[in-house]
């Protein structure tokens, strides 16, 4: 095997293995949720809307990458390497 096979090999293994850990938990997922809600409406903040939202929220994982749904299917927010981002309404063009 050539030595830049090798050392492409290992790199690839270190990104994988780097996607793996900072896969963002469930609770990550919720409290971007519940900042995104706030910064959006501040009203909504306050009424606690975006504590509701996350707390009924599902979470999905890959393993390297995860994700939100709501109880309609629609994903609420996508994470990857530690970062969290949550889509706006309408996001999906429906």
């Amino acid at each position: 095997m050539a030595k830049g096979s090798v050392v492409s090999a290992l790199v690839t293994a270190a990104v994988f293995v780097a996607a793996i850990a900072l896969n963002p938990s469930a609770e990550a997922h919720r409290e971007k949720i519940k900042q995104a809600t706030a910064e959006r409406s501040p009203i909504a903040g306050a009424l606690g809307l975006g504590a509701i939202t996350a707390f009924v929220s599902s979470y999905h994982s890959w393993g390297v990458a995860s994700y939100t749904t709501t109880g309609k299917g629609q994903v609420l927010s996508v994470g990857a390497f530690g970062v969290v981002i949550v889509r706006q309404p309408g996001d999906d063009n429906r």
